[in-house]
């Protein structure tokens, strides 16, 4: 990785190598292969390996192990949470909540509800990608069953107020929903000071493998399958269980829970040196999201820029020919070419979402980077801007 200076670290992170150790003894006929719906030896060593995985993952979120459903993803999580809620509890009501910030998974699985009858809500955020706990309870009716809200945007990095939200609707009947992916492994999250119902995570995000993830389901919390089969993982999620790839989510938040402290200031730092030159060495330059404050408002790994007059795709692969990969957006929807929706609930116009370029940081990043990065950056710019008819260069003050 070090002939290319990596900072896409939101859209793919590498496996820990302590992760792929720990998966290892999952794959041949002398390890843990079994299936844990056995009832053999065989079996009941995978069902002990299954279940201790379980309770690893469920410590590092303050989570107790019987509320962690294992998933293929992020994305199989949100479905099993929104929709999976929404059928089960419809005789309750047919109105969720969702905010204009939430990830493309979200907003899809808000359009099949509605295709399907429910009526959906999506609360606006303001100029910093945050939203307000005022405004989404002010949009919860008596039909209101459920309302979500991604944990932290994993474009432009704004930090949601998740525990004031939790607690605005605590005790009102709405089960509350986090995707969490982006802010797993950078922000504390503890269920047992966080009274969330639902909760969405992704091994990769933790430096584990990909393919694999889990859904918080807090006790209590009723929620119907959506995939139908052999009734695995306590009926909520059939199909036999990745033995391999869940001992390396396990690894990884183990690992994490030892190394997040350190891990996420020396990563911080790098991210507010690039933030600190790019701001200064490039003509009019912006910061997307909430400013860098120690309040945690914005997660510690993610500079998300504006470049007047520049588009971002141009950005993207003219950087790449300098042996730099960074983003324009999410990577689940940055095949579209559309400008993000988030920047556009912001407030941008569409040509200043179009000029966004984004860099995250994790854990093999190395403070040269920034060098690296500032060795190309301001050229690529000034380049792409001499063929823009958008730019006009502004006349000193």
């Amino acid at each position: 990785m070090r002939d290319v200076v990596y900072a896409d670290y939101q859209s793919s992170k590498p496996v820990d190598p302590r992760v792929v150790e720990a998966m290892l003894p999952y794959f041949g006929a002398a390890g843990t292969f079994g299936n844990a719906a056995s009832l053999h030896a065989v079996g009941d060593d995978a069902t002990a390996a299954l279940e201790e995985a379980r309770a690893t993952v469920a410590r590092f979120f303050g989570a107790q192990p019987q509320e962690i459903v294992f998933t293929s993803g992020a994305t199989e999580a949100n479905n099993l949470a929104i929709i999976g809620y929404a059928m089960r509890n419809r005789r309750k009501g047919d109105h969720v909540i969702i905010t204009e910030a939430e990830h493309i998974s979200v907003l899809n699985i808000a359009k099949y509800l509605e295709k399907n009858g429910f009526k959906v809500t999506r609360a606006p955020i303001d100029l910093y990608g945050r939203v307000s706990a005022k405004k989404l309870r002010a949009r919860v009716t008596d039909e209101t069953i459920l309302v979500s809200v991604g944990w932290a945007s994993n474009e432009i990095g704004t930090v949601q107020p998740i525990a004031e939200i939790a607690e605005m609707l605590a005790g009102s009947g709405v089960a509350l929903h986090t995707d969490a992916v982006a802010a797993e492994g950078l922000v504390p999250i503890d269920m047992g000071a966080v009274p969330v119902s639902l909760m969405s995570l992704s091994a990769n995000d933790l430096y584990g493998p990909r393919g694999v993830g889990a859904l918080y389901v807090r006790k209590g919390v009723q929620v119907a399958p959506v995939l139908l089969g052999g009734g695995q993982e306590r009926g909520l999620r059939s199909g036999t269980e990745d033995l391999a790839a869940i001992a390396g989510m396990a690894a990884a938040a183990d690992i994490m829970a030892t190394e997040m402290p350190a891990e996420v200031a020396r990563i911080a730092a790098i991210r507010d040196r690039l933030v600190e030159r790019v701001l200064a060495e490039i003509p009019d330059s912006h910061l997307n999201g909430a400013p860098l404050e120690p309040s945690g408002g914005r997660l510690p790994n993610n500079a998300h820029f504006r470049f007047d007059g520049v588009e971002g795709e141009a950005m993207i692969l003219s950087l790449r020919d300098e042996g730099v990969a960074a983003a324009t957006g999410s990577a689940c929807s940055s095949k579209t070419l559309e400008p993000s929706h988030t920047l556009i609930s912001c407030g941008l116009l569409h040509e200043e979402a179009h000029g966004s370029l984004e860099f995250t940081f994790g854990r093999f990043s190395e403070p040269d980077d920034v060098d690296r990065i500032m060795a190309v950056l301001p050229g690529v710019i000034a380049r792409l801007r001499v063929l823009s008819p958008l730019y006009k260069v502004k006349s000193p003050a």
